[in-house]
């Protein structure tokens, strides 16, 4: 498509934005591509701030999506540091916090998500921390390799992915951890308490403290700066500081100011088809704060994955240069914890499945984990185990039942188990 005169706006310096920017080129389009982001910084992923960069391992240079001199070399305006506060559809254009109006053809939301606050007293002193932004990462991570107060812990509000990671990197450092979270193991809602188990020993091996069943009531400080924590339970536990890791909401302000319809709030986020088009037909969003449509009538689903990003972007760019597109990825998503890795895909949320069936050494953490019902495979999460994500993602995508005791076996190929589907549904359970 040549387009010469055309301009694509994409709102949000995230990974979507970057690679529907890159796509947008990598298809041929010849016109006009402007990327806004209200961050000073280029356009960045967001796994390394709870993983290699916080922990020292990573240089800044890592993070960063693209080379420093890409989005001249393929023209691509950023506009950084500057929000975009408002969409006028009717004119479609975009107004950014300077005044600064920028007309589109078709615009692009992929303005992410935030971490939500601490509803507690004492969020407002010095050493209270938040992990969504590159500084962030670097506030934090300068408060882990600093010296000093080491008798004192950083204590985490939240077990879910950002505060396990974040643990594991605290612990590589030397940093005392202890991870306060309301619900009775890690990451309960995804995981459940079998595969929950799994993580809460590793993290315990490693000189973690949980209080499950509890959270913070209060942060109090000395001068200004944190000191302690208290819990609802009434633990009192000195901290040098206190991370904030219990979810984020998806950023829809500038949506809904535009009047484009907006999922209900068990979900969140920007309501879109499966082409990721919103309400409005020259509106597109992809990325964290897209709720895609399962079906005709069916539910939405909101994704906050470094995949989902990924793969949502570039389709949303090719949807946007009018090419026929279904987005029905496979949910998927990756974490390293010290010497584990593990990889998750499909969505089994406690309660929607009736059995985990292991395959492969629990002890010692080299397994794959099903989440079946109705010998249904819903979701698969391999640990220190590698190269079955496609085989698992068709497993999810075929919703055929298979034979758990087959499952089980280390020795019956995953593939096998897929054999007899047909022709069509085996190019349709591999693709996504």
């Amino acid at each position: 498509m040549d387009g010469t005169h055309r301009t694509f706006v994409i709102i949000g310096g995230g990974l979507a934005g970057a690679k529907a920017a890159e796509t947008l080129r990598a298809e041929g389009f010849t016109g006009r591509v402007i990327l806004i982001g209200d961050e000073h910084e280029q356009p960045y992923e967001r796994p390394p701030l709870s993983k290699g960069y916080l922990a020292g391992r990573a240089g800044r240079d890592s993070v960063f999506v693209h080379p420093a001199g890409w989005y001249a070399r393929n023209r691509v305006e950023l506009h950084l540091g500057q929000p975009a506060v408002a969409i006028d559809r009717e004119r479609r254009e975009v107004r950014l916090g300077d005044g600064t109006r920028l007309p589109y053809d078709a615009l692009l939301l992929t303005t992410g998500a935030e971490p939500r606050r601490l509803g507690v007293p004492g969020t407002e002193l010095a050493g209270v921390h938040h992990l969504r932004r590159l500084s962030h990462a670097d506030h934090l991570r300068g408060v882990l390799t600093s010296g000093g107060r080491d008798e004192d812990p950083l204590v985490i509000a939240g077990a879910g992915w950002i505060g396990l990671e974040v643990a594991a990197a605290a612990r590589e450092l030397g940093v005392p951890v202890t991870v306060v979270e309301p619900a009775p193991g890690p990451l309960h809602r995804v995981l459940g308490p079998e595969v929950g188990a799994v993580l809460t020993g590793l993290h315990v091996e490693h000189g973690v403290r949980f209080l499950f069943g509890d959270r913070l009531a209060a942060v109090e400080g000395r001068d200004g700066i944190v000191s302690a924590v208290r819990t609802e339970a009434g633990e009192r536990l000195p901290a040098r500081a206190v991370l904030a890791a219990i979810g984020a909401a998806p950023r829809t302000a500038l949506a809904a100011s535009a009047g484009l319809e907006l999922a209900d709030e068990g979900v969140g986020g920007i309501a879109v088809d499966a082409s990721l088009r919103t309400s409005d037909p020259w509106i597109f969003a992809a990325g964290d704060v897209a709720a895609q449509e399962l079906g005709a009538g069916r539910d939405r689903r909101r994704v906050e994955h470094w995949a989902n990003a990924l793969h949502a972007g570039p389709a949303a760019a090719r949807a946007m240069l009018g090419r026929e597109v279904v987005f029905d990825r496979v949910p998927y998503f990756f974490s390293d914890q010290y010497d584990m890795g593990l990889e998750y895909s499909g969505w089994a949320p406690a309660g929607d499945y009736d059995r985990v069936v292991w395959r492969g050494d629990v002890e010692r953490r080299a397994f794959v984990a099903f989440w079946l019902r109705e010998n249904r495979v819903l979701a698969g999460l391999n640990m220190n185990v590698w190269e079955v994500t496609d085989a698992i993602q068709r497993l999810v995508r075929s919703g055929r039942p298979v034979d758990p005791v087959a499952l089980a076996d280390p020795a019956v190929p995953l593939t096998s188990l897929l054999d007899d589907l047909p022709a069509e549904e085996a190019r349709s359970a591999s693709g996504g």
